[in-house]
């Protein structure tokens, strides 16, 4: 576990909050019922002779603006889940729409512009690109998209104010706090301004004090309109959440209901 101190918090901005749905019908962004809906979901895995189902027969529905928790031992599902919400990974059998769109029938630069636009990701060991400094790797999900150097810039040095990195802004991973780098990987998490956020144990590296400043960020920005779904193995990180999941072998095995705590 990582000893870095306690970093002073720093409210999500408001202009991070998630953007209601804003596309032509039909399109990812448009929201008719639950944001997030899976049916039959199935993962299986082939090693050689052995057959191992990672996610059976899921079936979830989660409303935009929901914050959820997923637990569950290792092994339970919880990341390949999380892994399929983000479209990371495909699905074996099963549809999943979000807003409204079958998004397992989109071919895989489809999924890609919609994981881009849409889905924010925290992950454990912040996925930091190491040769890039904190402006530039806040910068990148912009650059990738296409957005124009003219329109980045703003949006970079805004996004390392309101999450406290403006004197950190040239430094590389390596010279940042784990806090800090949990920071710059939140801020690139969101400068694409998504509905949704994805966190894989988004605390795993971090000393508690400095866990409970990421997740009171987290909550803030939640709090801002982000749905936020949030893998872990800590039983009082995932007790903050409104609605909790824990799943067994592949399954969901309990769910406190969907849009339990909405709001509160």
């Amino acid at each position: 576990m990582s000893t870095a101190k306690s970093e002073r918090h720093t409210a999500a901005p408001e202009s991070l909050a998630a953007p209601r749905g804003s596309g032509p019908q039909g399109e990812v962004g448009k929201t008719h019922g639950p944001q997030i809906e899976l049916a039959g979901i199935e993962r299986i895995f082939r090693l050689g002779d052995s057959v191992v189902r990672a996610l059976s027969g899921i079936d979830l529905a989660i409303d935009a603006g929901e914050y959820l928790s997923v637990m569950g031992p290792s092994g339970s599902g919880k990341s390949t889940l999380l892994n399929v919400l983000g479209l990371l990974d495909s699905p074996s059998a099963g549809h999943y729409r979000l807003e409204g769109r079958d998004v397992t029938t989109l071919s895989a630069n489809e999924q890609a512009r919609v994981r881009s636009q849409r889905i924010g990701f925290v992950f454990q060991s912040f996925h930091l690109v190491p040769r890039l400094t904190a402006a530039e790797n806040i910068a990148l999900p912009m650059m990738l998209a296409g957005i124009a150097p003219g329109e980045r810039a703003p949006r970079v040095e805004k996004a390392l104010a309101d999450f406290g990195l403006t004197d950190r802004a040239r430094h590389r991973p390596d010279e940042l706090s784990g806090g800090q780098r949990q920071r710059v990987a939140i801020a690139r998490a969101t400068v694409m301004r998504p509905a949704m956020l994805l966190a894989d144990e988004p605390t795993g590296n971090l000393d508690r004090a400095t866990g409970e400043e990421v997740m009171r960020l987290l909550e803030d920005l939640h709090d801002g309109g982000v749905t936020l779904i949030m893998v872990t193995h800590d039983q009082a990180l995932g007790d903050r959440a409104h609605r909790k999941i824990y799943m067994e072998d592949g399954a969901i095995r309990r769910d406190s209901g969907r849009g339990a705590g909405q709001g509160d």
